[in-house]
C-alpha cells in the first residue's frame, strides 16, 4: 500500500525548455566570435555562454523536482526548496481546492502544504492520484490500532 506521484506536463515542459536554453546558448557560445558588434570575444567568453546555459537548463529541470509519497505511515511532500514527512494523524484532509493549480495537505490550526505532484494541468492525470491519495490515507486509518474495533474472544476461566 504505496503510491507515488510526479507532475507529468510540468516534467515534459521543462525538460523541452532545458534542451532549448542549452542548444541556444551553446549556438550562441559557438558562434560568439563570428558577431559584427565590434567587440572583442574570447574563448572564454565562449565557456561562459555554455556555462550560463547549463545553469540555466539545471534551473529549468529544477521543476521536475516535486514529488508525493504516502504509504501506512505518513505521505512525504517534496516540493521545490525541500521535502518534509508528515504523519497521517498530522493531516486533517487530503484537498484540491477549486481554482487552485495543484493539491494540498490540510494540517491543524489552518495550516496547509501545497503538493506541487499533483497539478490541475495534468487533468485526468490528477483526479487518478488525487484518488490514489485518498485511498492510501483511508487504508491507513483503517489499519491504526485503536480506530477499528475488534472483537476478542473472552478468556475461560479454568
Amino acid at each position: 500500500m504505496s503510491f507515488v506521484a510526479r507532475p507529468h506536463r510540468v516534467r515534459w515542459f521543462a525538460g523541452v525548455g532545458a534542451v532549448v536554453l542549452f542548444a541556444g546558448f551553446a549556438v550562441a557560445g559557438v558562434f560568439l566570435p563570428d558577431s559584427d558588434t565590434g567587440a572583442n570575444f574570447t574563448a572564454s567568453d565562449q565557456v561562459a555562454m555554455f556555462g550560463i546555459g547549463l545553469v540555466l537548463a539545471v534551473g529549468a529541470l529544477w521543476f521536475t523536482r516535486p514529488r508525493v509519497r504516502a504509504d501506512r505511515d505518513g505521505v512525504e511532500v517534496r516540493n521545490m526548496l525541500g521535502a518534509r514527512r508528515f504523519p497521517w494523524s498530522e493531516v486533517k484532509n487530503v484537498s484540491f481546492p477549486d481554482g487552485s493549480p495543484w493539491a494540498r495537505l490540510e494540517l491543524p490550526d489552518d495550516e496547509y502544504v501545497p503538493v506541487l505532484a499533483i497539478q490541475a494541468m495534468d487533468g485526468e492525470r490528477a483526479v487518478t492520484a488525487m484518488r490514489e491519495l485518498r485511498r492510501v490515507r483511508r487504508e491507513a486509518a483503517s489499519a491504526e490500532p485503536g480506530e477499528q474495533a475488534v472483537d476478542l474472544p473472552a478468556e475461560r476461566e479454568s
